[in-house]
Parts: structure tokens; C-alpha cells; sequence
């Protein structure tokens, strides 16, 4: 230290101690206690503390006397709690708030104020210190911050020579706790091993190291964003959101909503078609599997057989097997419109209708033992049924009444 500590150690007096100030500044950047601190410069414990937590005017102190801080840092608007939160906080654990009430006043969460006040409350006292708190935060705060690998020598060659081991890093950072439980400074997470092999110029383990890893790869594979998607098929989807609105209020018949039913183990299924209007059933034979090819011939196939005016738009998921709807609506001259992902209930009566089959075609079944003549008979039974959305009438009724109008 560039002064001499004072052996005489009885009060001061008005006398501004600045030299010690100074010197007790760079012992608490360096982590020494406020206690032993004080005991190298020579000052009572209390005196450190107002230097660190900061003391508001008095009578006898006309001067305000500001926190000591580590790093002076600005406390703008952020997600971090600002100096004036923090001594909302305090004037309102004086006044017994709870955590909840100070939470809703400041519009935080009520976890985030816990942690904040269990995290800086004074060990004696048990009370919370605001100037402190933001002094610690403050000094925290700063970026980059030297990298705990870099700094171990020991932790990073018990890394590296795990690494060459073709240990992969959570099975390493696994090791490091069961061989060093007591020595935190030597337990790391499998990100920061990540981060050390590919953040570039970070330099905490050799680049080769990366070779070693099940992928072999020596960067990272971004994940693509939602708004970088590539194309669903080669021929651009029509989205349900561009449906015409007749077909939304069922008013007008001829329009369809479409699927698949899986057998055992994905190898077989049954295309399903509901007309939204009529709930009018129908089902499509796959019986070589469910490619895009063949469930466009058997949707071709199967709409051939319908008259021109009872055809109106199909409405599918996104599934693999629409791959060929371009070329669907070339053939037929019927759009395709295709429901947002994850939305079941877009296509709501042939989820409805599915739901129904499975009573016939149970689940984990072979899908493919059943012929066109079985196929024809289920969709004559359901189309026989009398539904209460329809006034207790059958879709079978329901279509003939609109194919002899």
C-alpha cells in the first residue's frame, strides 16, 4: 500500500480519512471482508460500512456521504432492479410490506424481489441494505467477464485430457463433481465446455478438442428461426386463413376437410373426407401406402365419382402426403387450402369423424387388410347415422336432398 498504517488507531475526530477510504476501496475490490478490511487500514467496523452502504445527511452530518462503489456504473431502466427500487424495497420492508405487495408496487415478480432481499440482507442485523445492494450489483455487472476455464489451469486440463477421451462434456462436468465435491472452483456446466470448444476467440481449450465430440463439428449448427422456415412442399402452400368465408359458415356444401388414419407401426392407412356441410363420409383405399403420389391418385380417384358443384376446396394438415396437392388441383380443378401447424381443431368434423373410425379401425392395427368393399360399408353405416347437428337427419339424407335441388 502506498501509506503507512496508523498505529494509533483512537478516533479522528471531523478528519477526512482519505488515504484509508482509498486504501479500503481496493482491499473489498480484492474480496476481503468489511471486518478484516478495517483491521489492515485501521478503522472501526462501522466507519467501513458507511463507506460501503453510503449515509444519508444528519444534524451533525450536513453532507450526504455516497456508497462506496466497486465500478461506477449507471442504474438506467433495464431488467435489472435499479438504486430506486432497491430503496423502495427498503422503506417498505420498514414499514412490514410483504414481498407480494413490494412486487406489485414495482411490477416485478415476487420471486425476484425474495431473492433480492434474502440475497443482500446484512448477517447481524437481518437488514436489507439498499446502497450495498446496488454496489454489488453494479460491480457484477460488467462485460466480459474472464472465463472460469481460462482462469483454472488444473480444471482445464482435467477437461482437455477428458476430451481426448472422447468423454462427451456432460459426462465430464459429471466427473468433476463426484472427483472434486468439495472444490466448486473445479465444477462447471456442460454449456460453458461448449462454449469454451466454439465461441471463437474465447481460446479456454484447444480448437481441435471440437474433433472429439460425437458430432465432429467445429462450430455450432444454428437453429433455424420461425421466420427463416423453409418451404413446407415445392408448390406453395394456400393457407386456411385465405379460405373463402362461405366455407367457414357451412352454408354453402361442397366443401371438404381431409386426413389420414395410421395403422400399426405408420406402415398402413385410410384416407378420410367429411363435406363440412353434410358431414358426408367417405373413405380413400390405400393399400400400397401413403405416399404424396398415392394419395393423390386416390383423392383424384375418389372426387371423380362426386358431382362438379359438390366439390368446392379440400382442407388438409400439413402433413408429407399433401406433397402432391399442386398437382391435385391441376387435375381436379379444386384448391387445397392447408390448416396452420398444431391446429387439429381447423379441421374440426374430420377430427371428429376420425374419432368415429376407430371404432372400426382400432389403433395398432393392420389398416391394410381392409378392401374398398369393407371401406365403402363403414362410410354407409356412419353416413346412416342420424346427427344431431343436423336435425337428427343422416348426412346420407342430407347430401341426396342437396344433389336432387
Amino acid at each position: 500500500m502506498d501509506f503507512e498504517i496508523r498505529k494509533d488507531r483512537t478516533p479522528q475526530g471531523p478528519r477526512k480519512l482519505t488515504q484509508e477510504r482509498a486504501a479500503y476501496s481496493r482491499l473489498m475490490q480484492q474480496g476481503y471482508s468489511n471486518k478484516e478490511a478495517c483491521r489492515i487500514v485501521g478503522i472501526d467496523v462501522r466507519t467501513g460500512q458507511k463507506w460501503r452502504n453510503g449515509r444519508k445527511p444528519t444534524g451533525t452530518q450536513r453532507t450526504a456521504l455516497l456508497p462506496l462503489r466497486a465500478v461506477a456504473a449507471p442504474s438506467g431502466p433495464s431488467r435489472y432492479l435499479r438504486e430506486d427500487e432497491r430503496i423502495h424495497i427498503a422503506d417498505r420492508l420498514r414499514e412490514k410490506a410483504t414481498v407480494r405487495a413490494i412486487a406489485a408496487e414495482l411490477g416485478r415478480s415476487p420471486s425476484t424481489i425474495s431473492r433480492e432481499i434474502r440475497r443482500n440482507r446484512h448477517p447481524g442485523s437481518g437488514g436489507y441494505r439498499p446502497h450495498a445492494a446496488q454496489a454489488r450489483a453494479d460491480a457484477r455487472r460488467p462485460r466480459p467477464k474472464p472465463g472460469k476455464i481460462a482462469q483454472n489451469s488444473e480444471l482445464r486440463d482435467f477437461l482437455q485430457r477428458h476430451l481426448d477421451k472422447r468423454w462427451s462434456p456432460e459426462q465430464i462436468c459429471q466427473a468433476l463433481r463426484d472427483t472434486f465435491p468439495e472444490r466448486p472452483e473445479m465444477h462447471v456446466a456442460h454449456e460453458t465446455v461448449y462454449q469454451a470448444l466454439y465461441v471463437q476467440g474465447r481460446g479456454e481449450l484447444r480448437r481441435e478438442l471440437a474433433g472429439a465430440l460425437r458430432t465432429g463439428r467445429a462450430r455450432r449448427v444454428p437453429h433455424r428461426q420461425a421466420t427463416a422456415r423453409r418451404p413446407r412442399f415445392a408448390h406453395p402452400m394456400v393457407m386456411i386463413s385465405e379460405r373463402p368465408a362461405e366455407v367457414e359458415d357451412r352454408a354453402v356444401p361442397g366443401h371438404w376437410e381431409g386426413d389420414l388414419i395410421i395403422g400399426k407401426d405408420g406402415a398402413s392407412a385410410i384416407g378420410t373426407l367429411v363435406e363440412r356441410a353434410t358431414r358426408y363420409v367417405m373413405l380413400l383405399h390405400l393399400p400400397n401406402g401413403r405416399t404424396a403420389e398415392q394419395v393423390r391418385d386416390a383423392l383424384v380417384e375418389t372426387v371423380r365419382t362426386l358431382p362438379g358443384h359438390l366439390v368446392r376446396s379440400l382442407t388438409w394438415d400439413q402433413g408429407s402426403e399433401m406433397a402432391e396437392h399442386g398437382l391435385f388441383t391441376l387435375a381436379t380443378d379444386i384448391p387445397v387450402y392447408f390448416c396452420d401447424p398444431a391446429s387439429p381443431w381447423q379441421r374440426g368434423s374430420n377430427e371428429n369423424t376420425n374419432g368415429l373410425l376407430r371404432q372400426y379401425f382400432p389403433k395398432g392395427t393392420d389398416l391394410s387388410v381392409h378392401g374398398p368393399e369393407h371401406l365403402a360399408a363403414v362410410a354407409a353405416e356412419l353416413n346412416g347415422r342420424p346427427r344431431k347437428t343436423l336435425g337428427w337427419e343422416t348426412p346420407a339424407e342430407r347430401l341426396h336432398k342437396l344433389i336432387a335441388a
